[in-house]
């Protein structure tokens, strides 16, 4: 492995923040209206921080049952991904723009021009976060059937790998030299097309859009599964896991990079980036007063979920039943019972632990002391970075900003300035070459990576 490696910051907002209790805050006083103003203000917030990434899932679909339940919680009642980083790429400049697309409800043409286009209008910047999970609620508004965890990899799999020979059917500089004396708009050769009829998809034509700026844009997973590990292995660029102490980091980065190499590919292809839940302040008490009133807000009274079963028949305070293995997330709900079993922790002990950070490391302290284990980590090999998960929305991720990322660039942990043209090149990997061309895949055509002509006013913000 490289031994110069620099640290990856990745930003991933809940609207209110990620503590369920967040959009209960005195400091929270938005409504739950979708509100373009606040994320492009999160996102340059972000950019102000030398973030690598700014990340958007997407929890696509709705259930109208339970609205009663439903109306005691902070659901997700957001933009889908592309609308918005589309208007987020239009004011900034160099952080990488992550959105999130789920293979089971969507085709892979859909896909690959969506992307493409987002790499065009932001100069060079999209992520993919390939994700394939499934539940029965999204299955009912979008018309589907079941699909087992297997075969929903299988399908993402074959999905991935239309999407890049959509990439591929266009050279690199196809539409670079239009010969106007001749007439002749693009050479017919640059074209590539594509032909596959596969077990989930067929498609046959070329994508109506040029190849991405990067070749493709970045892929990013997310599993920490068996099955999640090994598809990590084979497609994924980075990686968003979690893990609540370095031991358990360490044997997940040790473990998905050892299984690359029997996928022709080296180590460094690939950044592990486990979640980071972080309240911190000038002082441990400080963090810890303003962790604990978050945590004194969480609302028990209308009853407990955990992995997607409702314990509500069940006492607060007593231990936590057997429960059947979900479907989608198994990875983090293994380490969840083995949290409850290790520790003897109660439904509502649980809640507080696993629940509130989403399994991921919590860190609750001052400076100094959030620096000390992102370092730790980022040096034992339990991380090449982190994805920041701030449990409170704006507060708490202007803390870390002001804070964190001074402390992390004064050890020279974290970068100062952004060096790279591109998403890639700011993550250090390789852009992808085109097989039908052999065009070399360190020779990018970042040269042709121009500052999107857009009218930025209307977005911007003091």
């Amino acid at each position: 492995m490289s031994s110069n490696r620099q640290l990856i910051l990745n930003a991933f907002f809940m609207r209110f923040g990620h503590h369920p209790a967040a959009w209960r805050h005195p400091s929270s006083r938005d409504s739950g209206r979708p509100d373009v103003a606040y994320w492009i203000k999160m996102a340059q917030l972000a950019e102000k921080g030398k973030f690598d990434t700014f990340f958007l899932a997407d929890f696509i679909g709705r259930s109208a049952k339970n609205l009663e339940k439903q109306s005691h919680q902070n659901g997700s009642f957001q933009f889908e991904p592309f609308t918005l980083l589309s208007a987020i790429a239009a004011v900034t400049k160099n952080i990488g723009l992550v959105a999130t697309a789920n293979t089971n409800y969507t085709e892979p043409y859909n896909i690959a021009r969506q992307f493409a286009s987002l790499d065009h209008i932001s100069g060079g910047r999209a992520g993919w976060n390939v994700v394939s999970s499934f539940s029965d609620t999204t299955a009912q508004n979008f018309g589907l059937g079941p699909r087992t965890h297997a075969e929903r990899y299988e399908r993402a799999d074959e999905f991935l790998g239309i999407a890049k020979e959509l990439w591929n059917s266009w050279d690199d500089d196809t539409y670079d030299h239009p010969d106007r004396e001749r007439g002749i708009f693009f050479d017919p050769k640059s074209a590539h097309e594509v032909k596959i009829a596969g077990k989930y998809f067929k498609t046959e034509g070329l994508l109506d859009i040029a190849r991405p700026i990067q070749g493709y844009p970045v892929i990013v997973q997310a599993g920490n599964s068996e099955v999640g590990r090994e598809f990590a292995a084979k497609i994924a660029e980075m990686t968003y896991s979690s893990a609540q102490s370095l031991a358990v980091a360490q044997a997940y980065y040790a473990d998905v990079k050892g299984r690359m190499a029997k996928y022709g590919r080296d180590p460094d292809e690939l950044k592990v980036t486990p979640g980071l839940s972080v309240v911190v302040a000038a002082s441990e008490q400080e963090a810890r007063d303003k962790f604990e009133a978050l945590q004194n807000a969480v609302d028990f009274s209308h009853g407990v979920e955990v992995a997607g079963v409702d314990l509500s028949d069940y006492p607060l305070d007593g231990p936590l039943p057997d429960l059947p293995e979900p479907e989608t997330g198994k990875g983090r709900f293994h380490q969840m019972v083995e949290l409850a079993k290790r520790d003897n922790l109660t439904i509502r002990q649980l809640v507080l632990r696993f629940s509130v950070a989403k399994g991921h490391i919590q860190v609750v302290g001052s400076t100094k002391q959030v620096a000390d284990t992102i370092e730790e980590w980022f040096v034992e090999k339990g991380a090449d970075g982190f994805n920041v998960v701030p449990p409170l929305l704006p507060s708490g991720f202007e803390d870390f900003v002001d804070l964190v990322v001074p402390e992390l660039q004064r050890r020279g942990l974290f970068r100062t300035e952004y060096t790279g043209k591109t998403y890639r090149e700011n993550l250090g990997l390789k852009r992808p070459a085109n097989p039908h061309t052999g065009v070399k895949a360190d020779v990018a055509s970042a040269a042709a990576v121009e500052e999107p002509v857009i009218a930025q006013d209307q977005y911007s913000h003091a």
